[in-house]
């Protein structure tokens, strides 16, 4: 178990990509990680694009930094009402400035541009928002997976595989 005794905060938000936020979730477990999915407080539960229902553990405002050593954001239309929370922004942001890892695939790199992490960053994200990364002041690429510091990016779904490794890959260093 790789990741035993880490924890990890994954993101929710109605109309998440279900591959996105479940892959994931399942991956980490597998590899010992405890994973606590963390909705805005606007519901209990929430349904992704493809109808797929979740019902989280905690609200973001329940979740601290310190207690954590990743966040994941997965995409879909989530990440637009994600980034409205001041919570969900503060979470992001302080899980960055501690070094811990924060990773975002597909849509999602829009929650770290309104917390204001990716100035000066190579990331990748999905091509319909690669203006508003680059207007963030990142440099913005294409692949499937980038990581730079402790910020993890991918583009879609079919990235999944890669981005879970390189966030395993980047917990394990920090163990």
């Amino acid at each position: 178990m790789l990741l035993a005794g880490q924890k990890v905060v994954v993101l929710a938000e109605d109309m998440y990509e279900d591959l996105e936020l479940w892959y994931p979730v399942l991956r980490l477990r597998e590899e010992g990680a405890e994973v606590v999915i963390a909705g805005t407080g606007s519901s209990i539960s929430y349904t992704g694009l493809k109808g797929y229902p979740l019902t989280v553990d905690a609200t973001v405002d329940q979740v601290s930094a310190q207690e954590v050593d990743a966040v994941v954001v997965p995409g879909g239309y989530a990440p637009d009402k994600l980034r409205r929370y001041p919570d969900v922004l503060r979470l992001v942001r302080e899980v960055y400035e501690q070094g811990k890892v924060v990773a975002a695939i597909c849509h999602a790199p829009w929650v770290l541009v309104s917390a204001g992490i990716l100035k000066g960053k190579r990331v990748t994200c999905f091509y319909a928002i690669a203006d508003d990364v680059r207007n963030a002041g990142a440099d913005r690429v294409d692949a499937e997976v980038v990581r730079d510091g402790n910020i993890i990016t991918s583009r879609q779904p079919s990235d999944l595989g890669a981005f879970c490794r390189e966030i395993i890959g980047a917990l394990t260093e920090r163990k």
